[in-house]
C-alpha cells in the first residue's frame, strides 16, 4: 500500500457539510419554514466557495486538474469493463462528470429557491416545478454517487470514503495509476 495525500482540509470539511446540510434540507427541514431558506444559503455559500477553490485551491481541487475528456471517460469504462484495476489520484473521469452534475445542480436548486423568495418570482409555478425537478434531480446523483463510491472502491481495492474523510488515498501496489 502506498498512502498519498490528496484531499486538502476545505475540500473534505466542504464535501462533508454540503452532504449534512443538503440532506438536511432533503429529509428533515420543512420547505415552508424559514430554517429550510437558511440552509440553502448556506448551501450556496458553500458553493461558491467550492467555485472559488476550484480556481485557486491545491492542485487536486482545481478544475483543471480534473477535467474529463472523452478519452479518459473512455479509458476508465474499458478498465471497467475489463474487471482491470485502475484508479486516479484525484477524481476519475466520471467521478469528475458527477462533481460538475452535481454542483450545476445545486446552483439550479439555490437560483430557483431564492427566486421562490422573491416579489417578482413568489407564486410563479415553473420556478418552483423547476426547484423540485432539480432537488429529484439532485437525489437521484447522490444515490448514484454513494453506489459508484461503493461500487469504485470495491473494484479498486481503495476506501474512498475513507480517502474522503482523511485526505489520505491508500492506492493498494497491485493497482495501475492512471493521470
Amino acid at each position: 500500500m502506498t498512502d498519498h495525500r490528496i484531499w486538502d482540509p476545505f475540500l473534505r470539511l466542504f464535501h462533508w457539510s454540503l452532504a449534512i446540510l443538503f440532506l438536511a434540507n432533503a429529509i428533515f427541514t420543512d420547505p415552508d419554514e424559514t430554517l429550510h431558506e437558511w440552509v440553502g444559503y448556506a448551501i450556496a455559500a458553500l458553493i461558491a466557495l467550492r467555485l472559488v477553490w476550484g480556481l485557486i485551491g491545491p492542485r487536486s481541487a482545481r478544475f483543471a486538474s480534473f477535467m474529463p475528456s472523452s478519452n479518459s471517460i473512455r479509458a476508465q469504462l474499458t478498465d471497467m469493463a475489463a474487471a482491470r484495476k485502475s484508479a486516479h489520484l484525484g477524481h476519475s473521469p466520471l467521478g469528475a462528470l458527477m462533481i460538475f452534475n452535481l454542483i450545476a445542480t445545486l446552483i439550479g436548486i439555490s437560483a430557483t429557491g431564492y427566486m421562490m423568495t422573491t416579489n417578482v418570482f413568489w407564486g410563479i409555478e415553473w420556478v418552483e416545478e423547476m426547484h423540485e425537478v432539480l432537488v429529484t434531480w439532485a437525489e437521484i446523483s447522490v444515490v448514484a454517487h454513494i453506489a459508484a463510491v461503493f461500487w469504485e472502491s470495491r473494484r479498486s481495492g481503495i476506501n474512498l470514503p475513507r480517502a474522503m474523510l482523511t485526505g489520505v488515498k491508500r492506492v493498494p501496489d497491485t493497482v495501475r495509476l492512471d493521470p
